[in-house]
This record gives structure tokens, sequence and C-alpha cells, in this order.
């Protein structure tokens, strides 16, 4: 069920207390999904991402939930406004392939001055692995070649996520 027609059947209810009817049958999962949606919306292109903390929120409502491992990347300005966000890489239950290229074609497509990494751990644990710390390394020096500054990589988890930056890893 989309939200306006939640949001329609809700007002008609309301608009008409003495009418007595069912109340819409919505499920938790369709409540969710579109709580989801309202949350990535939010931080549109333009917005502005402040801290670490509301990087992670972001990230947590886009990312987590999800079945196999993504790789995504939020494409930033200057004065670190979105410009994009973007899945990159699909990857199976355990593990994606990155193609540091790949971004950097990405990154100058978006004329981003910086970047923020994302990645999802379907297993729920959010601890970066070594793999992780090494594909952030090749990352920031392949973009550090064209200019753009790595902010953050951050892994989404089941109701937590780890910074690299608040971890000093970056």
């Amino acid at each position: 069920m989309q939200q306006t027609s939640l949001i329609t059947a809700f007002k008609e209810v309301q608009e008409q207390p003495d009418v007595y009817r069912a109340a819409p049958t919505v499920t938790a999962d369709e409540i969710l999904a579109q709580a989801r949606k309202i949350l990535v919306t939010r931080h549109a292109p333009g917005q502005t991402l402040n801290s670490p903390c509301e990087t992670r929120e972001y990230l947590m409502h886009a990312l987590a939930g999800l079945e196999h491992e993504v790789f995504a990347a939020i494409f930033l300005d200057n004065r670190h406004r979105i410009l994009a966000f973007e899945i990159l890489f699909q990857g199976t239950l355990n593990s994606t392939a990155v193609y540091p290229r790949e971004v950097v074609k990405r990154a100058l497509a978006h004329n981003a001055a910086a970047i923020i990494y994302a990645h999802n751990h379907p297993s729920g644990v959010a601890e970066p692995s070594r793999a992780d710390e090494l594909l952030t390394q090749r990352l920031k020096e392949a973009l550090g070649l064209v200019d753009v500054r790595t902010i953050d990589h951050v892994v989404v988890g089941a109701g937590e996520t780890v910074s690299f930056a608040e971890r000093g890893l970056i």
C-alpha cells in the first residue's frame, strides 16, 4: 500500500467519525517499509549530513534488512551536501565485489568533492573485517588521485552500525 493511500484511508475514517467501518488492513512490514522511505527521502540531494550519527541513522534505514550484501556511496559536494546516494554493487549473502575504478567513475560523474562509503552485513554483525579495512584504504587512495576526499565508511548490521571515521580507521 502506498503512503498516500494509507494517509487517505486514515483521513476518511477521521473525517467521518459517525460512520462505522473496518479500518484498512495494513501490515507491520508495510508500515516499516513506508517509514524507511520517508526517513531515506529526508536526506534528498541538497541536504547536508552534519554528523557521523546522522549519517549512520540515514544508512541504517537505507541498507538494514537487505538479504544480500550491497556496497553504496553517498556523493557529497564541498559543504557535505548530498549530491546522490547510490547502491553501486550488489553481492551475495556474505560478500560483494567492489571495483575502485567504477567508484571513481561515479564520483566524477556526480562531480563529487567527498564521498562516504557504506555496506551492509546481512549476518547482522556490523563489525568490519580486515578486508573491509583494506578496501577502504584502496578506495581512499584511488579517489585521492582525483581529489575526492573520503569522509567515512559505515558498516550496517542489524540494529547497529560502525563508522570507520569514529574508530580512527580513515
